[in-house]
């Protein structure tokens, strides 16, 4: 794929298969297996699937390559919603060789990458919208309260706006009561916004290499 091809996201591929942004110089998924480190991370990390009642709704920060949405959708057996916001979308074909390097979620990937053009579609039990534009707007113009919050930006190290203080305050305030995030990241910086924003934080393991990560619980 020509660079003047690409979509926004702006791609180079690691390997052949690991999608790469250019803007940030961080690759989409981790080099020691994406899907086990979503599951980790994400799932674990929120209490899913045991949490998942009818109704329940995730949001996401970072939606990528959709990898954590088709996890959600692998384990969910009631209806639930998601939300993500995402900046720069992939396109069709990029998700596509991304979804490669997860053949067991072959027949969910094909689902969403049907649904994609029109950001509203139905993956198994989850209803997804993904919201294209920079969280940091579209974020409080959003009606919604998470259950469940993945947040999945970019290392913080090279794209702090997605994890800046004035932003983790709206992840708080569209949270519900007894909602809860988890993340890969344990920056120091990152725990003492989402703390200042009514979370509960603990630093916790970290997937394969990675010492620790957080997650978090909003109590009021």
């Amino acid at each position: 794929m020509d660079r003047q091809d690409q979509s926004a996201a702006d791609l180079d591929w690691r390997e052949g298969a690991i999608p790469v942004s250019r803007r940030f110089d961080d690759p989409y998924f981790s080099l020691n297996g994406g899907l086990n480190e979503t599951r980790h991370v994400f799932l674990a990390g929120n209490d899913l699937p045991a949490r998942l009642v009818p109704g329940f709704q995730v949001a996401e920060l970072g939606f990528g390559t959709g990898l954590n949405l088709l996890a959600l959708a692998q384990v969910a057996k009631v209806p639930v919603r998601f939300t993500s916001f995402e900046a720069y979308p992939m396109s069709v074909p990029e998700l596509e060789r991304a979804h490669a390097a997860f053949p067991e979620l072959a027949a969910l990937a094909g689902g969403l990458r049907e649904g994609w053009p029109a950001r509203r579609f139905q993956l198994g039990h989850v209803t997804a919208e993904i919201i294209e534009g920079d969280a940091r707007e579209a974020l409080a113009l959003w009606p919604g309260r998470a259950d469940a919050w993945f947040l999945d930006g970019f290392s913080p190290a090279k794209n702090p706006e997605l994890w800046g203080e004035a932003l983790m305050a709206e992840v708080g305030r569209h949270t519900a009561p007894g909602g809860t995030f988890a993340t890969y990241t344990a920056a120091g910086h990152v725990r003492r916004a989402l703390a200042a924003a009514g979370f509960e934080v603990s630093r916790v393991q970290g997937f394969a290499g990675k010492r620790h990560m957080s997650r978090g619980q909003r109590l009021t």
